[in-house]
């Protein structure tokens, strides 16, 4: 579960990305849905590096 919990950040912006990207390529792109995959894409990056800091330090307590 710890290995499945380290890349939900990724897995947000791959999220945010097709939100954007399949409305695009529809030609039916709102100002709702760049919103949303926005938003979507700042929380993943935001998540994406704190998740992956705590990962590394817990890495480095289980190996001391």
């Amino acid at each position: 579960m710890n290995s499945f919990i380290r890349y939900i950040g990724a897995i947000l912006l791959l999220v945010g990305v097709l939100i954007i990207a399949i409305p695009g390529f529809m030609g039916t792109t709102t100002n709702t849905t760049l919103v949303l995959g926005l938003i979507l894409e700042i929380i993943g990056f935001a998540l994406h590096i704190i998740l992956g800091k705590r990962a590394m330090s817990n890495e480095e307590k289980e190996g001391k």
